[in-house]
């Protein structure tokens, strides 16, 4: 008598009790209606929102753009990041595309907040790179999560991802989370003489799939296969 056996599966953290959904709305925007969906967290009552265009429960490959927001580029223009431009080309891409998400997660500066942010970036004006300022503040390198992020895509139905990003930790993170990531869509943007320096540090430090001159192509490629 021949023995049946039960296939594994390997164990992911699908934690739904960190969120209630708060509050939902279409939002005319210059893109077109975005639906504005804000989740608020049971656990320190900080809200997260998520931009949506088009039908995206039971779908599978949904392109999203999971996004930490950054004040001093999104809203007074910094140049020493290019978080501006990454957001508005994944709103771009949604929306041109009739299809997508995008997670506006509130973790600025890499988690430590904005004012911790501005004591960085005076430490990156004495010599410090953007990672070796954290450090000097008593942070690590990133204190991103993305069990929040995981969530709200679940809660949204979508079924699998087309992750828009340069960052593999966020593909691991989201994989960690319980959240299948089909595919990497990369998020380019153009550098300028204030964040040349940032953007190649993230590529040199956390390996960030970053393309900053003609020449990187061809490594960029190599990377990823």
């Amino acid at each position: 008598m021949s023995e049946s056996r039960t296939p594994q599966v390997l164990p992911t953290r699908k934690s739904t009790s960190l969120l209630e959904k708060f509050s939902e709305a279409d939002v005319p925007t210059g893109r077109g209606v975005l639906r504005t969906v804000v989740f608020r967290e049971k656990r320190n009552g900080r809200e997260h929102v998520a931009l949506v265009v088009g039908e995206v429960q039971g779908l599978e490959g949904v392109p999203v753009r999971v996004h930490s927001e950054c004040l001093t580029s999104e809203v007074f223009g910094s140049l020493k990041c290019d978080c501006r431009e990454q957001l508005d080309r994944a709103l771009d891409f949604i929306t041109q595309n009739g299809c997508g998400v995008v997670l506006y997660l509130r973790q600025e500066g890499r988690g430590i907040g904005l004012g911790n942010k501005i004591k960085a970036y005076a430490l990156q004006a004495e010599g410090l790179d953007t990672y070796e300022a954290n450090r000097q503040l008593g942070f690590p390198d990133d204190l991103r999560s993305y069990d929040v992020a995981a969530e709200m895509l679940r809660l949204l139905g979508v079924r699998s991802v087309d992750l828009i990003t340069n960052n593999p930790l966020k593909i691991a993170g989201l994989v960690e989370e319980g959240i299948p990531v089909r595919r990497r869509i990369p998020s380019r943007t153009e550098h300028n003489p204030h964040n040349v320096g940032y953007l190649r540090t993230k590529r040199e430090r956390t390996g960030h799939l970053i393309e900053l001159f003609a020449e990187d192509d061809d490594d960029t490629e190599a990377k990823v296969g």
